[in-house]
This record gives structure tokens, sequence and C-alpha cells, in this order.
């Protein structure tokens, strides 16, 4: 007669002698452990937000200085866009738009709404956000359409010997 061999399920398994907690322990979660966690989570948010808050007092970013190279006038047809960017304390990607013969402009790339990167659309004549259709004028940079709160920072475009430079946009200061 062959030996059987018996298994006895009432024998616990070796894990759970190490983790000796119940199932229903386990997925049970107390109103004390709920706030402890919230107020964790709350602060740690606050934390966040005050290293973001100070960075930005304490670095200010700095306006941009001198002239800047873009590209050659011939490489950029007229009703194209360029991206280029402009390394200084950040990387800011910008846009130059080939308007019309002897008609240059630079923006920000990046939308004022939630700084999706923006395009020109030749066919329409306007720079686009994609991303919940906004618009721009690609004149001025102000907000045509959608949700954008404010018009796209512009810098100023300058031609010397064929070659595209842009430097900060002069500011009319009079009262």
């Amino acid at each position: 007669m062959a030996k059987k061999e018996s298994h006895d399920r009432s024998e616990i398994p070796a894990w759970k002698s190490d983790f000796p907690i119940s199932e229903e322990q386990a997925t049970h979660v107390n109103r004390r452990e709920f706030a402890k966690f919230l107020g964790l989570l709350s602060g740690a948010l606050a934390l966040g937000n005050g290293v973001i808050v100070i960075r930005a007092l304490a670095f200010p970013s700095k306006p941009l200085e001198g002239e800047h190279f873009v590209c050659n006038a011939d490489e950029v047809a007229v009703g194209e866009m360029f991206q280029f960017e402009i390394r200084g304390n950040e990387i800011i990607p910008y846009i130059l738009i080939h308007l019309e013969e002897g008609e240059w402009r630079a923006f920000e790339q990046k939308c004022t709404h939630l700084t999706c990167a923006v395009r020109y659309r030749e066919d329409l004549g306007k720079i686009e956000c994609p991303c919940h259709h906004g618009f721009f004028s690609a004149d001025t940079g102000e907000v045509l359409q959608g949700p954008p709160p404010r018009s796209l920072p512009r810098l100023e475009v300058v031609i010397k010997e064929g070659k595209v430079y842009v430097r900060e946009e002069k500011q009319d200061k009079t009262v």
C-alpha cells in the first residue's frame, strides 16, 4: 500500500508568520491614519510651492542681453517659420517668422496659457497653440482667440548683412 501524503490545510504558511496581519486589518484605514496621510500630503505640497516661490524671488529671470545670431536670412523663405533657442540661465525656445519680404517677427514659442509649443500657420496667417486652439497675431503676438491670457513675449528682429539677429524688444516708458 502506497503511503498517502496528507496536506493539513489548517497549517499556516511560513510567509503568514512573518506578516501577522489579518486581511480585514490590511484593507481597513481608520480616520486617524487617513487624516495623518492628508496632513503629510498637504505639507509636502505646501513645501513644494514654497520652494517654487523662493526660487522665483531669489533667482529672477534676466532680460536678454545683446544681440543673438539666429540664422542667415536666405535660410527662411517668405511665409516660413524657423525654431531656435537662446541659452542663458535657462533655455528658452523661440520662433522666427518671415511674414513677407522685409517683415520678420520673433516670439517665444511657449503659449501663455499652459506653455504648449506654438507654431506659425501660413494658411491662416496666425500663430496657433494646438493644445487648446488658441490663436495669436503673427504681426504683434496679441491673443486673437482661445484661452491664452496674454500676448506672446516678443523679440526685436535685426537684419545685418544678410544675417538675422534678435534682441530684447525696447519698451517705451512714457507715462
